[in-house]
């Protein structure tokens, strides 16, 4: 059972937490919980950091920002305690997280669960520090943002759970977000794949590398919310065959497999156009190769066909944060790449439509492409993979664009 800083933003809510805890305790089961830190202290920690030297040591950084989920863990401990459940807090360090040295984003090389076990097999419960564990140098390392989904997941393979419950302030994953859509539904089921398109176009739920660890192992996992009733459904009933939230699973176990299942979006992209690029072997890897060396993503890439074959326009896009970075990295390589003009534009948005239907359906594209076309939406850029189809647009169609396709492909809830 994983805990997000939303579901223990206060004392309140991990007396509600500790409740969840309480019911899957008395039903006989062994439980282990990840806690985060409280909603907004790692942001609060973060920034004393900062304020002390922006140019601070990483390994020092970790040790400062570890500490929230420590606070947490601790709290939901005592409250276990109070409500007759045997519970214990555990840090990184003493599980033994084993991670990479890679301060402020570790990797999990592995988890010593020989000790946990022992004590699960007790009845007593683990709450355990999301997001941190143990370099290799003996230090305390963090995963990176959204890294207590990352440690939940570990935590779920490592032990062989039944299953893996993400509690947040959402009772499962929807076709979109529904305060642009009120008529979003909540889907019964959806396979990893979906989950890990979703995750990493837009739709905040879960976090893209514990999606990917997931499917990984097989690790299923159940998104619902902390703010159900936390005696809401009978102790006796597996969470993953209650009916509960959103089951993410092997799209072997989705029946009905849907030819869409959902619309997602990003407001986070920005966009570089290169105007009258040489149009030469080696062009692409000479604006690129320097992003790439910049550890700049480079997403969405368009390139126009050369009218007079000796140039080209070239378009493609980065996340928002990084637009300054790109635009001086390229404008540092402007004499290798040789272009007539840069520009960078952060009015767009990505709008993507996923569905592992699309694998045995065609036409999917061209509906969405129609789409946008009624409503009088430009499309700037398309990607595609075998289950989703990405477009950029402009900003201001977003909520537009997003509630036309919901319609579209029939995701409204009737």
């Amino acid at each position: 059972m994983k805990f997000g800083g939303t579901s223990l933003g206060d004392v309140e809510r991990m007396h509600r937490a500790a409740r969840h805890i309480r019911r899957e305790h008395d039903a006989g089961h062994e439980i282990a919980v990840v806690v985060s830190a409280m909603a907004g202290e790692t942001d609060r920690l973060a920034a004393l950091a900062r304020a002390v030297s922006p140019m601070h040591d990483a390994r020092e950084y970790d040790a400062i920002v570890a500490t929230g989920e420590q606070v947490s863990a601790g709290m939901v401990a005592i409250i276990l305690q109070k409500l007759g459940v045997q519970a214990r807090s555990w840090q990184g360090w003493q599980i033994a997280f084993n991670t990479s040295d890679d301060h402020g984003a570790a990797r999990i090389l592995g988890i010593d669960t020989a000790l946990l076990n022992e004590r699960l097999a007790l009845g007593q419960v683990a709450v355990i520090c999301g997001f941190q564990g143990i370099g290799p140098d003996r230090r305390v390392t963090t995963l990176g943002r959204g890294g207590s989904d990352t440690s939940a997941v570990a935590v779920a393979a490592a032990l062989g759970a039944d299953c893996c419950e993400i509690y947040t302030d959402v009772d499962g994953v929807y076709t979109t977000d529904p305060r642009i859509v009120p008529r979003a539904r909540r889907l019964a089921r959806i396979s990893y794949e979906e989950m890990l398109e979703m995750a990493s176009l837009g739709a905040k739920v879960l976090q893209t590398r514990s999606v990917e660890l997931a499917m990984t192992h097989g690790v299923r996992l159940r998104v619902r919310s902390t703010f159900d009733e936390p005696d809401g459904r009978p102790s006796d009933i597996p969470a993953f065959d209650a009916g509960i939230g959103t089951l993410v699973c092997d799209e072997d176990e989705i029946v009905e497999q849907h030819i869409v299942s959902g619309i997602a979006y990003a407001r986070d992209e920005a966009k570089v156009t290169l105007l009258r690029v040489a149009d030469r072997p080696g062009i692409a890897a000479g604006v690129f190769g320097p992003l790439a060396a910049a550890g700049i993503n480079v997403d969405m890439i368009v390139q126009n066909v050369s009218h007079d074959g000796r140039h080209t326009d070239l378009t493609f896009t980065v996340p928002k944060s990084d637009l300054d970075r790109a635009l001086a990295t390229i404008e540092a390589a402007r004499d290798v790449i040789g272009y007539e003009r840069l520009s960078g534009s952060t009015d767009i948005v990505k709008v993507s439509v996923i569905g592992i239907g699309m694998r045995s359906h065609a036409g999917v594209a061209a509906q969405m492409f129609h789409t946008l076309a009624e409503r009088g939406i430009n499309i700037q850029a398309i990607t595609t993979s075998e289950i989703k189809v990405s477009v950029l647009i402009e900003a201001a169609y977003a909520e537009l664009a997003v509630r036309a396709l919901h319609s579209a492909y029939g995701l409204d809830a009737h």
